[in-house]
């Protein structure tokens, strides 16, 4: 910008994503902000947390419910508007949602579902959000998360391709320029399991894009297979973790499929301190018996174990594989290996395979 000019063999575009703002009437009013990758930006909307007491947060997103969940934790009345008919209805399946907005009823969060904003009003500053069924809420300050969109200005200017959005890669992270790589939410993306495209912005994603993009920057070396798509959060004592394809997901895009569920505490016996439920449901293919997707929700345990079971649907495992597999456990720190959920929810699959 300030005209100096910097010489390059090989450049790589990382320039991720901006927010989402939708074309409501009076989202520029004073006091409406949005979750932007910005500290100074940040740092004023904490300070104006801190005037304010009435918090509305359109989108029951992943961020947009976090966002919520430490509203409530600094003693703020709290109310999540989302459009659809659940929150993280875009990420998981409906028992792991209704799971999800029963823990926000029990910490107090307003949630209105199947809502949408038609206004934010106020007078040189935010006051209100209207609602389409012509509910006003009492506002001090709106919060927009309703998704991100690629930063592609830098890309296209500069004449890349674009597909979908973001700039088009190939599997070695190459823009249509081969001396240019891609890495982050300004790439496009396709799912590693179906391969057709994929709406993923994920920190994982991005950081496993550019271990590809950097080490092929001088000699092609590595691949990115596609997004797996592994997601993992935390509101109140709730853990949630998907990996792959849900059930909702594997049948939007007409697979047959079979599910297996367990359920136990994640320490053993069930009075070990500290022990919480846990809950499994693997997704196998009907036809191969392959794994392709995951959900987990109890407690903290959650996060590590969606991770595994992302290894699990890039390994191609079978529900024959996981009902053997051997796992090492501890009292104080897995389940039982007689009620081991990964491989008690495989064996539950296989009753159906094997009819």
């Amino acid at each position: 910008a300030d005209g100096e000019l910097i010489r390059w063999r090989k450049l790589v575009l990382a320039t991720g994503s901006r927010p989402i703002v939708p074309p409501i009437a009076g989202v520029d009013l004073p006091g409406v902000y949005t979750v932007q990758k910005d500290v100074g930006y940040l740092n004023r909307l904490l300070e104006a947390v801190a005037q304010a007491q009435d918090v509305v947060v359109i989108g029951g997103g992943l961020i947009g419910l976090e966002l919520a969940d430490e509203l409530r934790k600094r003693g703020r009345r709290v109310t999540v508007v989302e459009i659809l008919r659940r929150c993280l209805e875009l990420v998981y399946d409906d028992d792991l949602t209704e799971r999800a907005e029963q823990e926000l009823a029990r910490l107090g969060i307003n949630v209105r579902t199947g809502a949408r904003v038609t206004a934010i009003e106020g007078d040189g500053k935010v006051k209100a959000v209207r609602l389409d069924t012509g509910e006003q809420l009492r506002a001090d300050l709106v919060v927009l998360s309703v998704g991100a969109q690629p930063n592609v200005a830098l890309a296209e200017s500069a004449g890349l391709c674009l597909v979908d959005g973001g700039i088009w890669v190939d599997r070695y992270l190459r823009t249509s320029n081969p001396d240019v790589f891609a890495a982050g939410d300004c790439a496009a993306k396709t799912s590693y399991l179906t391969g057709m495209p994929a709406a993923t912005r994920l920190a994982s994603t991005a950081t496993a894009e550019a271990r590809v993009a950097g080490a092929n920057l001088f000699q092609l070396r590595r691949e990115f297979p596609g997004v797996v798509g592994v997601y993992s959060t935390k509101i109140g004592d709730l853990a949630m973790g998907l990996a792959g394809l849900g059930e909702r997901a594997a049948s939007a895009v007409g697979l047959s499929y079979v599910v297996g569920t367990a359920e136990a505490p994640d320490r053993h016996p069930a009075s070990m301190p500290g022990a919480k439920l846990l809950k499994v449901k693997l997704v196998f293919t009907r036809h191969s018996g392959q794994l392709i997707g995951g959900q987990a929700y109890g407690g903290d345990s959650v996060g590590e174990l969606i991770n595994l079971i992302a290894v699990m649907v890039q390994r191609r495992m079978t529900a024959e594989d996981i009902a053997t597999f051997q796992m090492g456990t501890h009292p104080a720190l897995t389940a039982s290996p007689v009620t081991y959920q990964l491989s008690n929810a495989a064996e539950m699959a296989l009753v159906v395979l094997q009819g």
